[in-house]
């Protein structure tokens, strides 16, 4: 059971998201999911108390409200933050459990809003650096220090290319060196949900980024191989706290 006489919002208010809550899980509100949107996260993309108060509840209207739905994905992007909540957080794991089953269920509808719902997904999963950063790979780029030598590498996959560079502030990007991709039998864990996921919707392009997002580079300077992956959610997977 919920204190809400603890749970402050960006106002300090303790008493208006329990009324906005009881208005949405009554009707579709639209302005109280407004209301809701900016009491419970900040423009700076902090979570409040209240909204990881607020996180059962939103999970549980999920699979018949678009913005429950939204609004518990953006909730839990952001929960990598500093945001001095991980009791509630905590307390909210086996409503992220059925959250992740509802999102997955959506996805096999191959809604429009496919990459986001994708993204949420990966949050839930607690994935918030691939669910921060990953793209639908028409033009994205990955940056990561070289495991060799420390060089800041390039990673491209999109419709310029897909490979490995040294990025010049002249020239572009130089030395480029073709990605590998990785087999199915090479993926696991969150990779080969990923992919497997993507496929089974018919994500064809996304698939076959993640592929190469999960596959190999090989430096431009020392020419050594490293995993693509391994090497950025090294330097990225936040630390909770």
């Amino acid at each position: 059971m919920v204190n809400w006489s603890q749970m402050h919002d960006c106002y300090g208010d303790v008493d208006r998201v329990p009324v906005l809550l009881e208005r949405v899980e009554l009707e579709d509100d639209a302005e109280a999911w407004e209301e809701l949107g900016y009491r419970l996260v900040l423009e700076c993309d902090l979570v409040l108390p209240a909204g990881f108060a607020a996180l059962p509840r939103l999970t549980r209207l999920a699979s018949r409200s678009p913005a429950a739905r939204g609004l518990a994905g953006t909730i839990l992007r952001r929960a990598a933050g500093h945001h001095g909540c991980d009791d509630l957080l905590a307390q909210c794991t086996d409503a992220i459990a059925e959250f992740r089953e509802s999102l997955d269920q959506y996805l096999r509808s191959r809604p429009d809003d496919y990459l986001m719902v994708f993204r949420d997904a990966l949050a839930a999963m607690g994935e918030y650096h691939w669910s921060a950063v990953l793209g639908d790979f028409a033009d994205d780029f990955y940056d990561l220090a070289c495991p060799g030598c420390d060089t800041e590498v390039t990673i491209a996959i999109g419709e310029c290319g897909r490979y490995s560079a040294v990025r010049d502030w002249n020239l572009g990007d130089v030395h480029r060196r073709d990605l590998r991709p990785a087999s199915f039998e090479e993926l696991s864990g969150v990779g080969r949900w990923m992919y497997a996921t993507a496929v089974r919707d018919g994500r064809k392009a996304l698939a076959d980024g993640i592929t190469h997002l999960f596959g190999k580079a090989g430096c431009p300077c020392c020419g050594s191989v490293f995993g693509i992956a391994d090497a950025y959610t090294s330097a990225n997977r936040p630390v909770l706290r």
